[in-house]
């Protein structure tokens, strides 16, 4: 994953793993496919503490549909592939501000994104009942939800090889490992379906 100062450190490799165990420990994420999901990161704008510390990008609208209809508009969104696998989803997290917070915040923010994935993961969010049905009617409840899956998947005993380097501060992770890379991933731009050639169909 990366090494002490010789080489930057893979930052989405080993946001990865974490997420994989994450879905292979916890019953509420069993049926992520992480294959399906690019991990990526992006740097802050600015370092302000309590701003955008990570975003899920779900590649196709509701229902796993992959066209959608504004006013008398049809749209659709870019498909994504790493080699022969279709993208549903996108993981991108802010650095550094993912860092600048305690080892419980970075995961209650990694369970947080994941928990966003829909349960028949088609492509599209978890759409909670009522009118706010991306954190149901209170975000305050949603994330408490999230640290109380956290301290249970702590308590399983993860690997703390693969959790170790979320312990650091930034200013310590830098001074481990040199620096950052890993995978970098635009946002789909949304397209105009202007006639039936240009309808998607699913392969699949």
């Amino acid at each position: 994953m990366g090494s002490s100062g010789d080489q930057p450190f893979d930052f989405t490799a080993a946001m990865r793993l974490v997420c994989a165990d994450v879905c292979e420990r916890m019953p509420d994420f069993a049926h992520i496919r992480m294959d399906h999901v690019a991990v990526s990161f992006a740097q802050a704008r600015s370092n302000v503490l309590h701003g955008l510390q990570a975003k899920l990008t779900p590649l196709r609208f509701e229902n796993g549909a992959l066209i959608t209809r504004r006013g008398s508009t049809e749209w659709t969104i870019q498909r994504v592939y790493s080699g022969e696998v279709e993208i549903l989803y996108i993981l991108t997290f802010y650095l550094p501000r993912f860092f600048q917070h305690s080892f419980r915040e970075k995961l209650v923010t990694v369970f947080h994104e994941l928990y966003h994935i829909g349960p028949r993961f088609n492509g599209d969010i978890r759409r909670m009942e009522g009118r706010y049905h991306v954190h149901s009617h209170s975000q305050h409840e949603y994330d408490e939800h999230m640290g109380e899956l956290v301290d249970d998947y702590l308590s399983n005993s993860p690997p703390d090889e693969i959790l170790q380097f979320l312990r650091l501060p930034f200013k310590q992770f830098l001074k481990q490992y040199g620096g950052v890379v890993g995978l970098k991933v635009p946002i789909p731009k949304m397209l105009r379906v202007t006639n039936s050639q240009d309808r998607p169909r699913l392969t699949g």
